[in-house]
């Protein structure tokens, strides 16, 4: 499963996020995983998610390295149930709604492999999304 949250900046997607996250925290029974770029949730989010600043690890901001970066989290741990990306824009240093519908695409196929869910900001205008993005509203 792959749920986007998208809207202009401001119109509080990143603090539905953060109750998601809490919310996961208590009823799932794995890890949950948040990544975000910066530290902008580290007082937010309750201890028990693993918050991950994406560029305290030395990654060229990309969409495939973003890929291989949930590939080798999940690696290292099977127990890994939901994972949280706070503005996908900014975690892949692009702004792009036709290269965000490939790491949906790939989300979701990891997904379904794996049953890791994943829940995705973007900052941007839902007039701007395109139909491979929309299909994860």
């Amino acid at each position: 499963m792959v749920k986007v949250i998208m809207g202009v900046p401001g119109t509080g997607k990143t603090k539905q996020l953060i109750d998601l996250v809490n919310v996961a925290i208590n009823k799932e029974s794995g890890n949950v995983v948040c990544i975000e770029k910066g530290e902008k949730l580290r007082f937010e989010i309750k201890y028990n998610a693993r918050l991950i600043d994406i560029t305290s690890h030395g990654l060229e901001q990309s969409i495939d390295n973003l890929y291989a970066f949930v590939c080798g989290l999940y690696a290292g741990n099977y127990d890994i149930t939901h994972i949280f990306i706070d503005n996908l824009y900014k975690v892949v240093n692009a702004k792009c709604p036709h290269c965000v519908e490939t790491i949906l695409e790939k989300l979701e196929k990891f997904s379904e492999e794996t049953g890791v869910k994943f829940t995705v900001t973007i900052s941007d205008d839902i007039a701007n999304a395109t139909d491979g993005i929309k299909k994860f509203f």
